[in-house]
Parts: C-alpha cells; sequence; structure tokens
C-alpha cells in the first residue's frame, strides 16, 4: 500500500513539472524575442539601405555626385534619430531626397540604426545639444565670438572654428573643456619693445631669423626688423579660458558643440586652420 502511494506521488510530481516546463515556453520565447530583434534591426537597415540608398549616397554612405555624404558629415551626424526618420520617411522638398512613404516604422528605424553604425560608434551619444542654443552660448555666455569666427562671424584672435565634416563631436568637447592649450601656429601672443620704449602686444603671425609680424587688438598688422627692438617677449599663457568644464553645464557644452558641428564647413571646403598646425 505504501508502495502505490508512492508512486502515485511520484506521477503527481512528474506531471507538475511538464505542465510548468509547457507553460514556461511563451515567457521565456517573449523575453528573448526583443534581443534577437535588437541584433537583426542594423541587419535590417543595411538590407534596406543597399536596396534603397546606396544608388545616390554610395554604399559607404560618403556621397556621391547624386547626393551628399551621410556617414562623416558634422550635419548629419547632429541631427537626432528622430530627425533622420522623418527625412526617410518624409523626404527634403525641392532637392533630389525623396519620402520612402513605403517604408514602416520598425524599417526606418533599423535604417537609422544602420547609418549611426556607419557614423562610427561613441559620436552619437555626444548630439543631444540644442544648435540653436549653442549659437546663443557661441556669441553670448560664452564669449567664443570674442575671439573666434564661424561662418564668417566673430572675432579673429583665436583660430577659425568652422569646422570641417571630418570633426567629430569628441574632439570639439575636448578642445572646449580641456584644462591645457596647445597654441597654433600664428596665435602665439607676444610682446614687442621698440628702442624707444613703445610697447605693442598682439598675436605674433609670422617669425623668422630678422623679422616679426604683429597683429594688433585692432586687427591692423605690423611689421618689424628685430634689429629695430629692444625685446620680443613671448606670453606662456593661452589667450582661450581653461574653465570651460566649469563655467559651463554639461548641457551647454553639448549645446555649444552641437552648434559647432551644425556649422561644418560645406563639402569641398577646408577648415582655415587645419588640425596638427601646432608650435612645437
Amino acid at each position: 500500500m505504501f508502495s502505490h502511494a508512492r508512486h502515485r506521488l511520484l506521477i503527481a510530481i512528474g506531471l507538475l513539472w511538464f505542465v510548468w516546463t509547457i507553460s514556461s515556453f511563451p515567457l521565456q520565447s517573449q523575453q528573448t524575442s526583443p534581443t534577437r530583434r535588437v541584433a537583426k534591426e542594423p541587419l535590417l537597415g543595411s538590407r534596406i539601405y543597399s536596396s534603397d540608398c546606396s544608388g545616390c549616397h554610395g554604399l559607404d554612405g560618403r556621397g556621391t555626385e547624386r547626393a551628399p555624404n551621410i556617414a562623416t558629415s558634422a550635419k548629419v551626424r547632429a541631427l537626432s534619430d528622430e530627425e533622420i526618420g522623418n527625412i526617410i520617411s518624409e523626404g527634403i522638398p525641392a532637392t533630389g531626397m525623396p519620402g520612402f512613404h513605403s517604408l514602416s516604422p520598425a524599417q526606418v528605424q533599423s535604417l537609422v540604426a544602420y547609418m549611426r553604425s556607419m557614423q562610427g560608434d561613441g559620436d552619437s551619444k555626444s548630439l543631444f545639444g540644442n544648435a540653436a542654443r549653442g549659437k546663443a552660448i557661441f556669441f553670448g555666455k560664452g564669449e567664443c565670438s570674442n575671439c573666434h569666427m564661424v561662418q564668417g562671424q566673430g572675432g579673429f584672435a583665436g583660430p577659425d572654428l568652422t569646422y570641417d565634416s571630418s570633426m567629430s563631436a569628441k574632439t570639439i568637447r575636448e578642445g572646449i573643456v580641456s584644462p591645457t592649450r596647445v597654441v597654433r601656429r600664428g596665435y602665439k601672443r607676444a610682446v614687442l619693445t621698440m628702442r624707444d620704449g613703445k610697447r605693442m602686444q598682439g598675436l605674433l603671425r609670422n617669425e623668422d631669423n630678422f623679422s616679426v609680424q604683429l597683429q594688433d587688438e585692432d586687427g591692423q598688422y605690423h611689421f618689424f626688423q628685430k634689429s629695430d627692438l629692444q625685446s620680443l617677449e613671448y606670453v606662456k599663457e593661452p589667450l582661450m579660458p581653461t574653465d570651460y568644464g566649469t563655467r559651463l553645464t554639461a548641457s551647454e557644452i553639448d549645446d555649444l558643440v552641437s552648434f559647432l558641428m551644425h556649422s561644418a564647413a560645406p563639402a569641398g571646403k577646408t577648415n582655415p586652420v587645419k588640425r596638427g598646425e601646432y608650435e612645437e
């Protein structure tokens, strides 16, 4: 009698285990399917891009004679995912960019994800700023325009910040918040003392063994023979402040970066002051 009861108990336990196992399958499938969908999104976007976009924008997204660069363009990188999705769906009026109304929201999202993968890792997360607010900071609170110029507006004491499209958001941000400065060639400051004791301070634009060219605060250029000078002193402190990391909030820096990336030079136009042109 005891063995029959034990036998019935084992059968009951087995049935309960079987029912629990079967009932857990849908839950497990529901939990893992989103991961599979996310993993497939870039692949789906790649297929859509190859069939619908690469003919104009190129297989690598760097543009052709039919359509612009969308992989390394600073202006495209600065757009939010929602803005890019709207362009894909609705197109751009009066241009060659049509609207792909046949694509579902999920397909558009996958295409945007693939575009981000072409642009490279780590850059898109830097583009949360608002370009309009960044412009106000550039010409206002940040006082950047006192020395720097963007698209022909601003000062001349610092490099032109009309960035080319190869400049990443990370590079721009580091240039703003870095506590150390490397002065670019042509932007080192100097103080000249003439034989009569007159002093002049400005940007040392050119120098050789025998002469110097100085640009004063009014933008005027002055040429001197070193033999006519009593002294030539270099100003070591950089003109650009080193406290922007505390002077501006993180969101304000994002806004400023976004403005600078929206102000990138048009295709084919090089940055007036190229990276790497530094004093040794």
